[in-house]
């Protein structure tokens, strides 16, 4: 079976949607197919359903040979489902002149299955594009699968030691944590835990090495919703600055802590606090 996603949005929102497609095509042994900006692509080249990648920004006006170009794109495999994620009249019309006989989104005449998101936190409202399917989602088991050649690859990379390793990272965005908190941090918990190991997570790193140092760490302190995510998916206790409760599981070793506007404000000792000192 092949399923077809048109995925438009943030990276953000394409991380949201992994578990969802993921346990579609793990549950119909499916292979799956991504239109999405080529740019936010990263995400679901960490699926092993992944197919193939259909380069196209929803949001960057395409024109009528653009839409043409996926549609023959869409048409020329054999998709027997699509999720779509996208929204308005070209995308529909593309999509009632395809082949694919199950296409399920939240509105739009080319539907076969309309669904209404669901409740809980950002992974686990896509339960009822799943529900339409006779499937369940519990997105908060899914996880990332990374390979153990890069997982081995970065805990060389790692601080020597064998202490707690709390991995830093910040969003670098104008209303974050100062950063001068950020980098006093590791000193405050080194005066009561010498052990520690801590790092900075690189912003140049690819999205797949950026998982697996995550994987790889004790301890997530971050205020980047990219971070939070990849967190959560890899199942690493995680402190996550300015994260409101419904954008992550509700998870013991998971703590969100301070609005997005009261970063610039938010007291070092409540953050000490929420890491456990």
């Amino acid at each position: 079976m092949r399923v077809l996603a048109l995925s438009p949005g943030s990276l953000e929102d394409q991380l949201d949607r992994l578990p969802a497609l993921a346990e579609i095509c793990r549950k119909l042994n499916a292979t799956l197919q991504v239109a999405c900006d080529p740019q936010k692509a990263a995400p679901w080249k960490l699926l092993p359903c992944l197919e193939k990648l259909l380069p196209f920004s929803f949001e960057a006006n395409p024109t009528l040979a653009d839409w043409a170009n996926l549609l023959g794109c869409v048409r020329e495999p054999d998709f027997q489902l699509c999720i779509n994620f996208a929204e308005g009249q070209q995308v529909n019309l593309m999509l009632s002149m395809s082949h694919i006989p199950k296409r399920l989104a939240v509105a739009g005449f080319a539907c076969t299955d309309s669904v209404t998101l669901g409740p809980g936190w950002t992974a686990q409202r896509f339960a009822p594009f799943l529900k339409a399917l006779g499937l369940e989602l519990e997105a908060d088991q899914f996880r990332l699968p990374l390979a153990a050649g890069i997982l081995d690859e970065v805990r060389e990379a790692l601080p020597s030691g064998d202490g707690p390793l709390l991995l830093l990272s910040p969003s670098g965005k104008g209303n974050d944590w100062p950063a001068s908190e950020w980098h006093k941090l590791p000193d405050t918990i080194k005066s009561r835990l010498p052990a520690l190991r801590s790092m900075v997570l690189p912003a140049e790193l690819s999205l797949t090495k950026r998982a697996a140092r995550i994987a790889c760490a004790d301890v997530v302190l971050s205020s980047c919703p990219v971070s939070q995510r990849l967190a959560a998916y890899c199942g690493t206790p995680l402190v996550a600055l300015g994260a409101e409760a419904t954008d992550l599981p509700e998870r013991q070793e998971i703590r969100c802590l301070g609005r997005p506007q009261d970063l610039a404000t938010l007291q070092s000792s409540d953050v000490l606090t929420a890491l456990g000192f």
